[in-house]
C-alpha cells in the first residue's frame, strides 16, 4: 500500500493469488516476502509444513537469485517438472516434499495469474473433491486475426462479448491492466497456423473463475 521507491515495484502477486486461490474454497496462509537467499527459502518452506500447498512466486528460472528449484532439491523435494511450453509463463515448477504439495510460479504478475489459473485451480478443485476440474473450454469468433504460433502454447488475454472474442492489444506479462481488463483466455495451440478476423477459436471464459469476472 506504500509508494515503491527507488528499483521497487507493488507487491501485487501475493494479493491477487490470495484472492483467486480463496475464491477456489482454499484458506490462504500469506507467507509473506522471503529473500533470495537459500537459508530465508528454506526456513519459509519448513515453515509451510501441515500445509496441504504450497505456492511459490519468482525465483523458479535460472538467475543467479532464483534459487526456489535448487533449496527445494537439496531438501530432497520430487521435483514433477520444471519449465513449460506456454506463453506466459514458461518457469514454473511442480513437486512434492514429503506429503507438502509445491507449484512454483513464475514472478511476472499475468504469467503468475495464467499459471495459477491453469495448474493451482485445478488442483485445488482436484483436492477438494471437484470430478470436473480443469478450466472451461468455450468457443467464439475471432475478433482480429490472429499470427501463427510457435512452439509453446499461447493464452492471449482478451474481451469476449456477443460470441466474438478480441485479444488486447498488448500481451506483455507484466501488464495488469490488461489482464484487469480482460474476461477471457484465447487458447492457441503450438505450431497453430494464422487465423482471419471472424475464424472460430477456443478460450477459456475468466468469468468462471470465482471472485475474477
Amino acid at each position: 500500500g506504500s509508494c515503491p521507491g527507488a528499483d521497487q515495484i507493488v507487491s501485487s502477486n501475493g494479493v491477487m493469488l490470495a484472492a483467486l486461490l480463496a475464491g477456489a474454497g482454499a484458506e490462504v496462509v500469506d507467507g509473506g516476502i522471503v529473500p533470495d537467499r537459500r537459508d530465508a527459502l528454506d526456513g519459509a518452506v519448513h515453515a509451510a509444513a501441515g500445509a496441504d500447498l504450497l505456492v511459490t512466486i519468482g525465483g523458479a528460472s535460472v538467475g543467479d537469485h532464483d534459487l526456489v528449484l535448487p533449496v527445494l532439491a537439496a531438501m530432497g523435494a520430487d521435483i514433477d517438472f520444471w519449465k513449460v511450453a506456454l506463453r506466459p509463463g514458461k518457469p514454473m515448477l511442480s513437486g512434492l516434499l514429503g506429503s507438502l504439495r509445491i507449484v512454483g510460479l513464475p514472478g511476472n504478475p499475468v504469467s503468475a495469474f495464467v499459471c495459477a489459473f491453469l495448474f493451482v485451480l485445478p488442483l485445488l478443485r482436484r483436492m477438494g473433491g471437484d470430478p470436473a476440474p480443469l478450466p472451461v473450454v468455450a468457443k467464439a469468433r475471432a475478433g482480429a486475426p490472429l499470427a501463427a504460433n510457435d512452439g509453446r502454447q499461447d493464452y492471449i488475454r482478451a474481451v469476449v462479448e456477443d460470441g466474438v472474442v478480441v485479444p488486447a492489444t498488448r500481451q506483455d506479462s507484466g501488464m495488469l491492466q490488461t489482464l484487469a481488463n480482460s474476461n477471457a483466455l484465447i487458447v492457441r495451440a503450438p505450431h497453430t497456423p494464422a487465423v482471419e478476423m471472424d475464424a472460430v477459436v477456443d478460450y477459456h471464459p475468466l468469468d468462471f473463475v470465482p471472485g475474477v469476472a
